[in-house]
């Protein structure tokens, strides 16, 4: 069965249209369930991250189209509107492409370590809702492991890019030192975290933490000295703030125009530097369109990283040829595995014969019929059923050279007997 990936990343699609197919973690395994029991698809996964959604399919014959028509239609969302925005890999290009989204190679930040973490939690969420088989199990673990290798034989991940360290230095090019300022987080996640990281190593004044759970916000903001509040605070604290850094998986948005309206306002307009990290967004992006109100999406970051990249460039080409020796690996297993069930089925028609004329013979002895008739029938008999269909297939193959060659090679047959 081929391997098929269906996706959207910030290469092919805008953030408005990547927002609009975005999964987050607790839509994932019902929308798991409903991929999985589509028409073609026999296994799935689905990649869903700020920058991309990718759906990773095994699928029978014959059914390429059959994702984006479930994509569509599970998103309420006309083929016109997503069609010219998705790319199709298949069977090599698609293993290929998984070697190297695992590895950061496809990533807005080359070789940023994130993506590997939300590719696992993504193959830990299609597990538990039951939708990987043995090809895409196969295929994960090539891809984990061709991720580590990189990390470890190159450079690749030597310096601390990210988007969320992008973030941070983007807030240091319009506040300069930030050991006066004071940070708002929105979220608690993994995104947050490293921004939280990264504001403490740029020496942040103050850092306060929003989350829907405030459990989770004071465990942040305690590695950093820093304060916890709830995000029906946030109206009432948004004055006190230079920067906002937001990521959380909610579908509507948290900060809106009028409360940093009201919030540049209260600040005698003194700017405030606003990231929204979130697919869907989490600020409103008309706040942009207010006076001192500077707000950047992940889209934004690809300008502030470019300057980063060139220290990876020699550690991505070195990365490039270790997956492609791993994608001749995963590919070399897939062809076992298809030889393998050829052989099993070609040795299960075999045995099945020699059972039926082991039967029919040990019935003709039961009655008392000459042994050697019997044997000699029971050769003639299974030779000539053994030999039935490879003889009409070479047959049907009259005319076709290449095929009778192979044939001649897989039957052991000399060119000259």
């Amino acid at each position: 069965m081929p391997l098929f990936i269906l996706g959207l990343s910030h290469k092919t699609a805008p953030l408005a249209v990547r927002e609009r197919v975005a999964f987050d973690s607790g839509q994932l395994p019902e929308a798991l369930d409903a991929l999985n029991t589509h028409q073609g698809v026999t296994e799935s996964m689905i990649l869903s991250t700020c920058n991309r959604t990718e759906l990773y399919c095994d699928i029978e014959a014959g059914a390429v189209r059959q994702p984006l028509d479930w994509l569509s239609r599970y998103r309420e969302l006309g083929l016109a509107d997503i069609e010219p925005h998705v790319y199709h890999l298949a069977d090599e290009h698609a293993v290929r492409h998984v070697l190297r989204v695992a590895s950061g190679l496809d990533s807005l930040v080359l070789g940023e370590p994130q993506i590997l973490g939300q590719l696992k939690e993504a193959y830990r969420t299609a597990v538990s809702a039951g939708t990987v088989g043995k090809f895409l199990n196969r295929l994960m673990q090539f891809s984990f492991s061709t991720a580590k290798m990189i990390r470890t034989r190159t450079e690749i991940g030597s310096t601390p890019v990210s988007v969320a360290f992008a973030a941070v230095k983007l807030a240091q090019q319009i506040h300069g030192d930030l050991g006066e300022r004071t940070a708002l987080v929105i979220g608690a996640g993994e995104t947050i975290t490293l921004v939280a990281n990264h504001l403490a190593g740029a020496g942040i004044g103050r850092l306060v933490v929003a989350n829907r759970s405030l459990d989770n916000a004071r465990a942040l903001a305690a590695r950093h000295g820093g304060e916890a509040i709830a995000l029906t605070d946030l109206p009432e604290r948004l004055a006190e703030v230079d920067i906002v850094v937001s990521s959380t998986a909610s579908r509507l948005p948290i900060v809106t125009r009028g409360i940093v309206e009201v919030a540049l306002a209260r600040r005698r307009h003194e700017p405030m530097f606003l990231v929204d990290l979130a697919v869907p967004r989490d600020i409103e992006p008309s706040v942009g369109e207010l006076e001192d109100a500077y707000l950047y999406s992940v889209d934004d970051l690809e300008g502030v990283v470019s300057a980063n990249l060139k220290l990876r460039q020699d550690a991505a080409a070195q990365a490039e040829e270790m997956v492609h020796l791993q994608v001749q690996d995963y590919m070399d297993w897939l062809q076992v595995q298809s030889s393998s069930a050829t052989i099993t089925a070609f040795r299960s028609r075999g045995e099945a014969l020699r059972e039926e004329m082991l039967a029919r013979a040990m019935a003709r002895l039961d009655k008392g019929e000459d042994p050697r008739a019997v044997l000699q029938h029971l050769a003639h008999t299974l030779t000539n059923k053994l030999m039935h269909h490879p003889t009409a297939s070479l047959r049907r193959a009259s005319g076709r050279e290449d095929l009778v060659r192979a044939a001649r090679e897989l039957l052991g047959l000399d060119e000259t007997s």
